[in-house]
């Protein structure tokens, strides 16, 4: 049977610069992607924002890779000419309550070791965004835009040239452990199933990453799948704003979680301008049933990633205390996207369920020797800031490798 040092399983951006971070000619790795190419999931349909760090625990995984990655972010993108935009970012704060948030929001990204963030007042706020309404904001001069494909495409070139091996419209059904090895079975498109050996294997599998962990017999890890629409702004409407404008996050937020109608999103409905100079608003939150047969991921499987266009009247009350500007008319369904989210299982009457809730939730990026399973890498629940992390949580997961037999 076939033998390969390392598997990554997910050709996601994370799975991706993970191959780029630790591929070498000298160590054949494979990276095992259902799709027909990468990054078809959540990596692809996200609003394309270099994050810099302000929203995450002190010494959360996000916090810790979120701001790593946004440096290390900028400097793989201006040396190898990867599109990117340092375009700042105002979190708007409409009242007054929302600024004492504000400044609970500055606290937290100091303590990140986040750098160059500012209280602005209205007069100050409206000088560099004239045409956007509120009584103070947060000013983070290093939150950027991205071209998210082409840092992709950098991933995948840089592991070829490195050796890596891709395998395109495969599905893994089985992962059998032995010897500190893995027997890993996969079935292609047209049915047929292969199998081969694996010294490593990195479960990058974004979406099913809980249930590649199953396969391996780790069924603590649990996610939910939490979709977002986007709306694009239209009537040259684009040009009325510079920078990216979120609203405080509604995680700090109680009123704002209750109003249930105006978007539920975490870090709330905000605006976003692209590469392109299109502007555009989302994303919006809610959870939708997962499609699986036995535990076991249908190859054919997609996803409705579909907008419904009435829900332009729920994005207009979201975003009109701070976007004055904005009318229902000017907005049109663009894409969506769907985020892993880790949850606990809560205890009920009827025994163990998913609760979906606002509470904080880490990156999982857990060395499973402690499970039986040695050199078995699980990455769960990575969502935003995953994108921006990305660079930072491959140095991490070289670093676990550096410590395997």
């Amino acid at each position: 049977m076939e033998r390969v040092d390392t598997t990554i399983i997910g050709a996601g951006v994370v799975g991706l610069s993970i191959a780029a971070q630790i591929a070498q000619p000298s160590k054949e790795v494979y990276i095992i992607e259902r799709h027909a190419s990468f990054g078809q999931e959540t990596s692809s349909r996200n609003s394309e924002v270099i994050h810099s760090g302000i929203y995450y625990p002190k010494g959360s995984l996000k916090a810790i890779t979120c701001v790593e990655g946004n440096r290390l972010l900028y400097d793989i993108c201006a040396s190898n000419n990867i599109p990117h935009k340092r375009i700042g970012k105002l979190i708007i704060a409409t009242n007054l309550n929302e600024t004492q948030i504000l400044m609970s929001l500055l606290h937290r990204a100091t303590d990140n070791g986040v750098q160059d963030l500012v209280i602005l007042n209205k007069k100050e706020m409206q000088k560099i965004e004239p045409n956007i309404e509120g009584v103070a904001a947060l000013y983070s001069p290093n939150t950027g835009i991205i071209d998210s494909h082409s840092l992709m495409l950098y991933f995948a070139n840089k592991s070829k040239a490195n050796g890596a091996t891709f395998i395109y419209g495969a599905t893994v059904i089985g992962i059998d452990s032995f010897h500190k090895e893995y027997k890993i079975t996969i079935i292609d498109t047209d049915k047929e199933s292969f199998s081969f050996i694996s010294r490593v294997v990195i479960n990058a599998a974004g979406l099913e990453a809980d249930t590649i962990a199953k396969l391996v017999g780790i069924n603590t890890y649990n996610l939910l799948y939490c979709k977002g629409d986007y709306f694009k702004v239209g009537n040259h409407k684009n040009k009325l704003i510079n920078h990216l404008i979120y609203p405080v996050p509604h995680s700090q937020n109680v009123e704002a979680k209750q109003k249930s109608r105006y978007g539920g999103a975490v870090l709330g409905i905000h605006a976003t301008i692209n590469l392109q100079n299109e502007l555009r608003l989302g994303p919006d939150d809610y959870y939708i049933p997962r499609s699986q047969l036995q535990g076991r991921l249908k190859p054919s499987l997609q996803q409705d990633y579909s907008v419904d266009a009435s829900k332009s009247v729920i994005f207009y009350h979201a975003v009109k205390p701070f976007l004055p500007f904005i009318e229902i008319q000017d907005l049109t369904p663009e894409q969506s996207g769907i985020r892993p989210k880790l949850q606990p299982l809560s205890q009920g009457r009827r025994g163990p369920s998913l609760q979906p809730d606002f509470d904080f939730t880490d990156f999982i990026i857990q060395d499973e020797t402690q499970n039986g399973l040695h050199n078995f890498i699980n990455l769960i629940g990575i969502e935003s800031p995953g994108l921006t992390a990305s660079p930072a949580i491959a140095n991490l997961v070289a670093h676990l490798l550096s410590n395997f037999n």
